[in-house]
């Protein structure tokens, strides 16, 4: 995929997800902006795109202010002389279980991931309409957005919020040619070490330095962080014009795309419905198949 002649900027670059997605935009072709909270990070990501032969500037700041996403473009501008791409990848943790997860849990966790989001996207939004020319925002959700998980209450909400600005951000940034995709990524990594139902996994393949099961990559879409920046390097291409407004799956040997929510089953009742007829209706009409909640535990094949 060519990238020559786009600029990058990938928040959350110095290690991770993040890293594969910088040296992957780079290797295609593309000047990147490496962004970490940790200067040694950025100073080695910056080092290491260089030395494989691409461009890359790196900018120190923690995201979620707008001072930051402004320094983020400008860096893009005053280096490479335009912005093209942005993915938003830039994440912290702070699990907790809702009775335990305080005021600073939350708020942390969702300035980082959605607000950091929103101020990042926005700034590249006012750039790219300037320009003229297009661009692409490259949103980084979860699969704790989409189903939920175990003591994220933070986490969840705000990766489920990047998805529905996603959709918001298609339509008011079609008519300048920005397209605006969520990226569901599932890859070993720290982040998803945090998760019980993958952390034995990932911990087994690093100690037996062995690969992830082919069970594994293909049912549950969990792989290597290489597995995953294909995506990033399609969607920040000119053949992923056309797309726009998708929550896009991808991991180990897996590539989904996940659906919008929308009514599974519907029942009409002349002048509406009182809680005695919801009660009677219920379990034999729209709430006879629930919807599953939570990430589910991998399940390996039978011997």
């Amino acid at each position: 995929m060519d990238l020559h002649g786009k600029v990058a900027v990938v928040t959350g670059s110095g290690r991770g997800l993040g890293l594969g997605y910088a040296r992957a935009l780079a290797a295609s072709g593309a000047a990147v902006v490496v962004n970490d909270l940790d200067r040694t990070a950025v100073d080695a990501a910056v080092t290491g795109i260089r030395s494989a032969g691409g461009r890359a500037a790196g900018v120190v700041a923690a995201v979620g202010d707008s001072a930051a996403a402004q320094a983020l473009v400008d860096t893009a501008v005053a280096e490479f002389g335009r912005l093209d791409v942005l993915v938003t990848n830039a994440g912290i943790l702070r699990d907790r279980v809702l009775w335990k997860m305080t005021d600073e849990d939350f708020d942390a966790v969702v300035r980082v991931h959605l607000r950091g989001t929103f101020t990042c996207a926005r700034a590249a939004a006012v750039r790219m309409r300037e320009q003229g020319t297009g661009g692409r925002l490259v949103l980084i959700s979860s699969p704790a957005g989409q189903r939920g998980n175990f003591g994220q209450t933070n986490y969840a909400a705000a990766k489920a919020g990047i998805v529905a600005m996603a959709r918001t951000w298609a339509l008011e940034l079609a008519r300048a040619d920005i397209t605006v995709n969520a990226v569901v990524p599932v890859a070993a990594t720290e982040m998803t070490r945090t998760i019980p139902a993958f952390a034995p996994l990932i911990e087994e393949a690093e100690r037996t330095g062995r690969p992830l099961p082919g069970w594994l990559r293909e049912g549950e879409g969990l792989g290597t962080v290489e597995d995953v920046t294909g995506l990033i390097t399609f969607l920040a291409s000119d053949e992923a014009k056309d797309i726009t407004g998708q929550a896009i799956g991808v991991g180990g040997d897996r590539l989904a795309l996940w659906a919008h929510p929308k009514e599974k089953a519907v029942a009409l009742a002349d002048g509406g419905w009182s809680a005695e007829a919801i009660a009677a209706h219920w379990a034999s009409g729209v709430g006879a198949e629930p919807e599953t909640y939570g990430i589910p535990a991998p399940q390996a094949p039978e011997a």
